[in-house]
């Protein structure tokens, strides 16, 4: 069963022109109270839609990166390449895996194409900006984020013969700020110096589905996949000062791989020696960088924190042109 996030279920039945957007929020919870509310807000619109006569779901032959929702199996789409990451290798029972993954983008949005195994050959014969043809995926969810799988079945070519992409549509667009401008719930981007480093928390993931593993007597499980060769994850928490305030960064694994501009085997040592990492934390502080992520209100401290997506250098050059354009 595939997902569709209420909101954009919402749209497609407004953009059907047989309700307004009004009409269909009190047939929504005219259709709760119907069924004495044993029915969500996405229940009600799904029974809404098919009341209309309005397929929520395309049958099309090729699907949009917009129309692609977790669930879905033996999908084909067409983008551009928009970024390309590096081969990572993972230890899966007494052999070496290997990952790697792309982004895909097409006028309608962009989604992370992930490759495993065999298929990480592939990723040689692709380039950014590249055009790829996607046929007989599937699509699922990781971190609230739809990505394409290829499975046993699926393929890609790349630049076929007739494919056009003219523009791509970034799914994040980010806002430079001041740390005092900040107000929570927003994309932003900051520039600042690190003024206090944390030591990273480690943990393990299931190499399955990437959800959190349980430890037990030295064994690790997975409510999904049971028990597993775990994955080691981290995170590094830091304070960043631009000169109007501070803000708690949070650097999930692939970011702090850029902030400490170290690979995964550098970091996993820090695990059992943590002492090591005293160094790297007077080495951080004083650096600059412009972070670009999503600024979020923490409840249970009353304050805001910046998590992280997008971790680069600060280019004092870069900044100062800047300066001179907004003055």
């Amino acid at each position: 069963m595939f997902k569709i996030p209420l909101s954009d279920l919402k749209e497609k039945i407004i953009c059907s022109g047989k309700v307004t957007a009004e009409q269909l929020e009190r047939s929504i919870k005219n259709k709760i109270n119907e069924l004495s509310g044993l029915i969500s807000e996405e229940g009600a619109s799904h029974i809404i839609a098919n009341e209309l006569g309005i397929e929520v779901f395309s049958q099309q032959q090729k699907l949009k990166i917009k129309e692609l929702y977790s669930g879905m199996r033996n999908i084909s789409t067409a983008g551009k390449v928009v970024r390309k990451f590096d081969i990572r290798t993972f230890q899966k029972g007494e052999s070496l895996g290997k990952v790697c993954s792309f982004i895909l983008g097409d006028e309608t949005g962009t989604i992370r194409v992930v490759l495993w195994n065999d298929q990480v050959e592939q990723l040689s014969t692709v380039n950014e900006n590249d055009i790829v043809l996607i046929k007989e995926a599937y699509v699922r969810e990781n971190r609230d984020n739809k990505e394409i799988h290829l499975g046993d079945r699926g393929s890609l070519q790349v630049n076929p013969q007739g494919e056009v992409i003219e523009t791509v549509r970034k799914e994040m667009s980010y806002i430079r700020k001041s740390i005092q401008e900040l107000q929570g719930e927003e994309n932003a981007e900051i520039m600042g110096t690190v003024v206090q480093v944390f030591d990273p928390r480690f943990f393990y993931l299931c190499s399955e589905c990437r959800k959190r593993a349980q430890q037990n007597e030295g064994a690790f499980t997975c409510a999904e996949h049971g028990t597993i060769k775990p994955e080691l994850s981290y995170v590094v928490n830091v304070v960043i000062d631009d000169g109007t305030g501070t803000i708690r960064s949070i650097f999930w694994k692939n970011q702090t791989h850029h902030l400490l501009r170290k690979d995964e085997a550098s970091i996993a040592q820090y695990k059992d020696h943590m002492n090591l990492f005293e160094d790297v934390k007077t080495d951080l502080l004083g650096e600059q960088f412009k972070l670009k992520g999503r600024v979020q209100k923490n409840d249970m401290f009353q304050r805001l924190e910046l998590n992280v997506q997008i971790v680069e250098n600060a280019n004092p050059q870069e900044e100062l042109a800047r300066l001179e354009k907004v003055q």
